[in-house]
């Protein structure tokens, strides 16, 4: 049987490495569609977003749409966006932080899940770890220098820092993210959405 988004989500479900999440009622939790045109990749679902089923349903998700310059409509619409993160599944609380996401999912899963969708001619890279796994090698020394260095990515890739509320220090301390890397973006989110 050929390969759908459902089946995939199914099959994601029932994977026993997988089970105690299905214990808790959890779904994995990713958006997608055949007609995604750009592809958001993050760390993993926030707790409060992975109880409500809902992907980037926190503030985080909120700034991350001002950055695009798009509305929640078009940001849930999956024959625009996809919301795929490293990992499916929130992981628990770690000593700086949510956990890590697994290290073998992505390369289990991601590559199923963007065969399945030809149109997309954008992938945004939230975080080191969506970096480190799309990039590998021709990321900078660190998350700051890789994004400062954008256009290096383009016009596939556009990696970002993570737009939680908790990074505004790193913002102030950067102000030329707000200033040429964001607008960079929302002209990058207007071309892909548009083609």
């Amino acid at each position: 049987m050929a390969d759908s988004i459902r089946k995939i989500r199914g099959e994601i479900a029932a994977q026993p490495s997988n089970s105690a999440f299905a214990a808790k009622g959890w779904l994995p939790l990713f958006e997608a569609g055949e007609r995604s045109r750009i592809v958001i990749v993050g760390h993993a679902p926030g707790i409060k977003a992975q109880q409500a089923a809902l992907a980037w349903g926190d503030a985080s998700g909120q700034k991350l749409m001002d950055w695009m310059g798009i509305t929640e409509e078009v940001f849930r619409d999956t024959s625009k966006i996809a919301l795929i993160p490293m990992d499916f599944y929130y992981q628990g609380k770690g000593k700086s932080g949510d956990l890590p996401p697994r290290k073998d999912f992505a390369p289990l899963w991601h590559p199923r899940l963007l065969a399945l969708m030809p149109r997309v001619s954008l992938i945004i890279l939230i975080g080191a770890y969506s970096q480190a796994y799309y990039l590998n090698k021709r990321r900078q020394r660190n998350l700051t220098e890789t994004v400062r260095a954008y256009r290096d990515y383009l016009p596939g890739y556009f990696p970002l820092v993570h737009p939680s509320p908790l990074n505004f220090r790193w913002q102030m301390k950067n102000p030329w993210f707000e200033r040429d890397v964001l607008p960079a973006l929302k002209e990058r989110v207007r071309e892909a959405l548009h083609t």
